[in-house]
């Protein structure tokens, strides 16, 4: 390799084993094939997962951080070995079949991640991604792996403009349910279309991907500041070049993910999903990332932290604000230090740096400077976190609602039942869907759809049409985290397993209460029975290939879809 490494203290790796002894020859042939020297077999061997594409803007800017990742091993006296993990664009995919293959991406990342990790024996690994799979699946990957490792966000992206109004890829959606209600002309339409998505980066609001990031910095997992920084910004290189010097410290340390992501550091992690608002696909990736992590976590938890837990961040999609401003604001670590001072983290939890987070946040200031971004405690947004657990007889393994924007999260009305997305969405499009209706999209659950397909483009449209807190709508699909609105989604069990979602008929009055963390249909369990003996499983909507291995092994969207539940 580069005669500029720095040489380290030979380490006990992993790797060396595998190029010593009698199999030391013909092993060691290989990596002379690639340009290694004798010297190079005392260091250690890392892996940088780079999840750089050009299918998503998300993740088109990842190759300069994969590069800088790469010079900061070097230069550490560690031998990168780089190899691919593919992504799913969630915004481009909306809407269509492709959706499908979203969640099924988080397995598809995990499992290369960890079947590199291992099949290589590495001594530790960087993962690089963007896109909102991205995250779960590559910590998925190394809490099974195991060996000391670090995420590096790539970025979020900057706003699009447009009459001096800040865009971004929900203005789109929206814009098209203003369109069709006859709010917003063709015209307007394209140059919104045209302008939302100015370069590289993810998402801008709290949605998916900045909510995952944010999260993974609240682990520990990933370095402080790091999750709201915009991939076109030279600080982001920088800290992906940094994150790589840690990484080697840490397999110096011997600092492994699950010496990391333990049951307390998941609580710190759901409490800044709470305050900042973040998205509810972090429900199901963090029951996945637990199930990998072999910590006791359950869907029920969730609402433990949200009840004690109030909303500092006045972030889209419910609020104003993007994460550039959050960044500027102050950024994770100001959020924090607010709920660390208020006894909301458990400040004694290991970082990967080898610091624990109170160390990690001593010198930030107890409170935010001047700004309309992060709140105090005393100032909250809301006194309770917005991700709400719903129970009740159609969801009696729990279901999940974003309840923050909304007047009042409580509503009774008539279903309106769709068997499948696209129906839905022609519906509101064509303004059959009217206030007070209770929209049910169902057999798009983990088994039913298969992969669990996001909703963004219904619900996008009901905003657009004026309807978002006027009309209900439940599914036992995911939403994006860029959706709000009267929503409750994961609906467990789902319909293609008979959970009552399956049963509903159109006109059955369903009520949604956040208040009472209720999801009920009003019908006795006794007509229930009967509508459950003349109910037939749907056939399987696919018989090959990644989306059937997925809905025969996946798990209720209450245990987080995972594929190895056994």
């Amino acid at each position: 390799m580069s005669n500029k490494i720095i040489p380290i203290q030979p380490l006990n790796s992993r790797s060396a084993n595998i190029t010593q002894g009698k199999s030391r020859a013909p092993n060691r042939s290989m990596y002379y094939g690639m340009g290694y020297q004798e010297s190079d077999f005392s260091k250690p061997m890392v892996g940088v997962a780079n999840g750089h594409s050009t299918i998503t803007p998300c993740n088109s800017g990842l190759q300069k951080l994969a590069d800088a990742a790469v010079e900061g091993l070097q230069a550490a006296g560690a031998n990168p070995q780089i190899f691919g993990t593919p992504t799913i664009s969630d915004g481009m995919a909306m809407g269509t079949e492709g959706m499908k293959y979203s969640l099924v991406s988080r397995e598809v990342i995990s499992d290369c991640v960890e079947t590199c990790v291992q099949g290589q024996w590495m001594d530790g690994v960087v993962v690089i991604g963007g896109c909102d799979k991205n995250m779960p699946g590559g910590l998925m990957g190394m809490l099974r792996a195991n060996v000391p490792a670090i995420y590096v966000y790539g970025g979020t992206i900057l706003p699009g403009k447009w009459k001096g109004e800040d865009l971004n890829i929900v203005s789109v959606f929206e814009a098209v349910g203003q369109n069709a209600a006859g709010n917003m002309s063709d015209e307007e339409l394209r140059d919104v279309e045209m302008h939302a998505i100015p370069g590289s980066g993810s998402c801008g609001g709290m949605y998916t991907a900045n909510t995952m990031s944010s999260a993974f910095e609240a682990l520990g997992i990933s370095l402080p500041y790091s999750s709201t920084m915009a991939n076109v910004h030279e600080e982001k290189v920088t800290s992906a070049r940094e994150s790589a010097r840690v990484l080697v410290e840490a397999i110096r340390q011997d600092i492994k993910p699950r010496d990391i992501v333990t049951r307390k550091a998941i609580e710190n992690a759901v409490a800044v999903i709470m305050a900042t608002g973040g998205s509810t696909n972090a429900v199901l990736h963090f029951l996945a990332i637990a199930h990998a992590a072999e910590v006791e976590w359950s869907i029920d938890d969730f609402e433990r932290i949200r009840q004690r837990t109030p909303v500092l961040c006045d972030l889209k999609p419910s609020g104003r604000a993007l994460a550039v401003d959050l960044h500027v604001a102050g950024g994770i670590p100001q959020v924090m230090k607010i709920l660390l001072n208020a006894g909301l983290l458990h400040g004694d939890c290991i970082t990967i740096t080898g610091q624990t987070i109170a160390e990690v946040l001593k010198d930030v200031p107890d409170a935010p400077p001047e700004q309309s971004v992060i709140h105090t405690i005393e100032n909250a947004m809301y006194k309770q976190g917005h991700l709400a657990i719903l129970k009740g007889n159609l969801s009696p393994e729990g279901a999940v609602a974003k309840i923050t924007g909304l007047k009042s999260p409580v509503m009774t009305g008539p279903a309106r039942v769709f068997d499948d997305e696209q129906s839905a969405l022609e519906a509101i499009l064509a303004g059959k869907i009217k206030a007070g209706d209770v929209m049910v999209l169902r057999y798009l659950g983990p088994k039913g759809g298969p992969g669990m397909p996001e909703m963004l483009a219904p619900t996008g449209a009901l905003i657009g049409a004026g309807l978002g807190e006027s009309v209900g709508l439940i599914t036992d699909g995911r939403f994006s985290g860029g959706t709000w609105g009267m929503v409750v989604g994961h609906v467990a069990p789902e319909a293609a397993v008979g959970g009552n979602i399956a049963l509903i008929q159109e006109g059955d009055l369903i009520t949604i209460d956040a208040h009472q963390l209720l999801l009920e249909v009003q019908l006795s369990e006794a007509e229930l029975a009967e509508r459950k003996k003349a109910w037939t499983p749907p056939a399987p909507r696919y018989t090959r290939g990644v989306q059937a291995k997925f809905a025969f092994n996946a798990s209720s969207a209450s245990k987080g879809a995972v594929l190895d539940n056994y």
